[in-house]
């Protein structure tokens, strides 16, 4: 789950996918709706479905996309569609009898509506995934994350990390040499905060879930 667009949550999804294939784990990732155009190959469900080594077919990584570069449900609108809520579920309740470890990749930030009538964070719910969070290194990010982490924990579920991703940086921005330490004096002091999913992937942690 991410605290926006573009903060890297298809990447550290990626890195995940590749680093439990690596260990000979069984790994599926899925985005359930998807929105905005990409190159061939590059699209965030093509880039999840490569580093799972799925030899499923694409539409089971992700199963609805639409082509407008908004919300979902603005973006099916706009082709006299409407996202398929059960779809949102169901399509990661069958990887989930299939695999050994599923990674969900939402779309936008926790509180994204993917649907007309649910969040990023209510299909997170209604699965009873752990979540953890990915914020872009950049000014604006602590904000960002603890609005976050206090809708996710505020539902109940377990935070299993934050992945603060390092983003090339936006000039005149000097915020991500400080961003780390002041999110340290905010968050809870029980979620690990790293630069790297990778580092939260050992027995004491995402191992557990």
């Amino acid at each position: 789950m991410g605290t926006d667009t573009a903060v890297g949550k298809t990447h550290q999804a990626c890195l995940l996918a590749r680093a439990l294939r690596a260990e000979g784990r069984g790994v599926a990732a899925y985005k359930p709706v998807a929105s905005g155009s990409a190159p061939p190959g590059q699209s965030d469900a093509e880039l999840l479905w490569a580093a799972s080594g799925s030899a499923e077919p694409l539409h089971r990584t992700c199963p609805q996309s639409f082509h407008a570069p908004l919300a979902p449900p603005l973006a099916a609108a706009l082709e006299q569609r409407q996202v398929d809520e059960e779809l949102l579920a169901s399509g990661a309740v069958w990887w989930q009898q299939r695999c050994e470890f599923l990674i969900v990749e939402g779309a936008g930030g926790a509180l994204s509506p993917i649907s007309e009538s649910s969040t990023v964070l209510d299909l997170a719910c209604r699965l009873q995934l752990p979540v953890v969070l990915i914020a872009a290194n950049r000014l604006g990010v602590v904000n960002h994350t603890l609005l976050s982490l206090q809708a996710i924990l505020a539902r109940g579920l377990p935070v299993l990390g934050v992945v603060l991703n390092d983003l090339p940086p936006a000039s005149q921005d000097v915020s991500p040499d400080s961003n780390a330490g002041l999110l340290r004096s905010f968050a809870p002091a029980s979620i690990p905060l790293v630069h790297s999913i990778e580092e939260l992937w050992q027995p004491s942690g995402l191992d557990a879930h």
